[in-house]
């Protein structure tokens, strides 16, 4: 799931993973006038790995 940058204020490592850091220009973020103003991080909640 994509959060805000402020959940690194919460992040707990035990709960949630970060796969990955997302600002891009590649059409998958979400953009505004075609613009991408927010800055995202991808996590994985820790309970559901295999």
């Amino acid at each position: 799931m994509g959060v805000p940058i402020t959940f690194l204020d919460k992040y707990n490592p035990e709960q949630f993973e970060i796969i990955r850091f997302r600002k891009g220009d590649d059409g998958k973020d979400l953009s505004i006038n075609g613009k991408c103003p927010y800055f995202r991080i991808l996590i994985r909640n820790r309970k559901f790995e295999r």
